[in-house]
C-alpha cells in the first residue's frame, strides 16, 4: 500500500518577490518523510483571494492532507484564513477559544488585544485550532487542510503539534553513493538499475570540485533490504 501524499501552498508577495527565502518547506519535506508521507506537490501563490482558494481547493482534492505557511497575521494583507474559509463555502468570525488564547498572552505581556491582534483569532467554522507554543496566535486545521504561520519557528512548532495527529507510512529511506565521473558515463548503468529496481527511486545528482565532474547517486525507498541490494548492485556495476 503506498503511502499518504500531502501538498504545501506557500502564500506570500514577500517570497515570490525574493524579499523572503522560503525555509519552510526544506523542514516540511524532511518532517513528512520521517512520517510515511510523501510530499507530492508545493505551490507559491501571492496574496490574491483568487489564486488562493483556487490553490487550497485543488489540492485539497488532490491530496491526502494540505500544508499551508504565511497570511495568518495581524496586518491587512493576511488574507489567508479568510481564503480558507471561502474555499470551504464556511463562515468565518472571532472564535472565543483562540480570543481567549490572545486575551491571556498579551494580559501576561502587558499588550492591549487591540483590533489587529484580534484579526488572528478569526476562524472558519468547524475548523479544530492548531497550537502556537512560540506567540501564541493559532493556527488551524479544517478537513485535510492545516493552515500555519509563515514564520519558521511559529511554522516548525505548529507542524510538531499537527503531526502526532496524522496517520502515516512507511518512512522513507535513503543511501548516497558518491561518483566520481560524470553523469554521462553512468546513465546506462543508472538506467538499467532503475529498470531493475522498478519500486525504488534511484536520482542522480551532479556537481563539479576543482573542476572534475562527478555525481551523487541517491536509492530511495521504504524497503530497507530492497535499497541495500539497489545499492550494493550499484556499487558492484559502477566499481566503487
Amino acid at each position: 500500500m503506498s503511502n499518504p501524499t500531502a501538498a504545501m501552498l506557500v502564500i506570500g508577495d514577500e517570497i515570490l518577490s525574493g524579499r523572503t527565502r522560503d525555509a519552510n518547506m526544506y523542514f516540511l519535506a524532511g518532517e513528512l518523510t520521517k512520517q510515511g508521507i510523501d510530499l507530492k506537490e508545493v505551490r507559491v501563490v501571492s496574496d490574491d483571494p483568487v489564486a488562493i482558494v483556487t490553490a487550497v481547493q485543488a489540492l485539497a482534492k488532490a491530496h491526502d492532507q494540505v500544508f499551508t505557511s504565511g497570511g495568518i497575521g495581524p496586518t491587512h494583507d493576511d488574507i489567508t484564513a479568510d481564503c480558507i474559509a471561502r474555499a470551504f463555502g464556511v463562515h468565518i468570525d472571532v472564535r472565543a477559544d483562540a480570543r481567549a488564547l490572545l486575551q491571556a498572552h498579551y494580559d501576561k505581556t502587558g499588550l492591549e488585544l487591540n483590533e489587529a491582534r484580534l484579526r488572528m483569532a478569526r476562524i472558519p467554522d468547524g475548523a479544530s485550532l492548531i497550537d502556537n507554543p512560540v506567540s501564541t496566535a493559532p493556527g488551524f486545521t479544517i478537513e485535510n487542510v492545516h493552515v500555519m504561520a509563515g514564520v519558521p519557528n511559529i511554522f516548525q512548532a505548529m507542524v510538531a503539534s499537527v503531526l502526532p495527529t496524522l496517520t502515516g507510512g512507511a518512512p522513507l529511506l535513503s543511501q548516497t553513493l558518491r561518483v566520481n565521473r560524470g553523469e554521462g558515463e553512468i546513465a546506462e548503468t543508472l538506467t538499467a538499475a532503475a529498470q531493475a529496481f522498478e519500486d525504488l527511486s534511484i536520482g542522480c545528482y551532479p556537481f563539479q570540485v576543482n573542476g572534475a565532474f562527478g555525481a551523487n547517486v541517491v536509492v530511495r525507498g521504504t524497503d530497507g533490504a530492497r535499497v541495500d541490494a539497489a545499492v550494493t548492485q550499484l556499487a558492484k556495476d559502477l566499481d566503487l
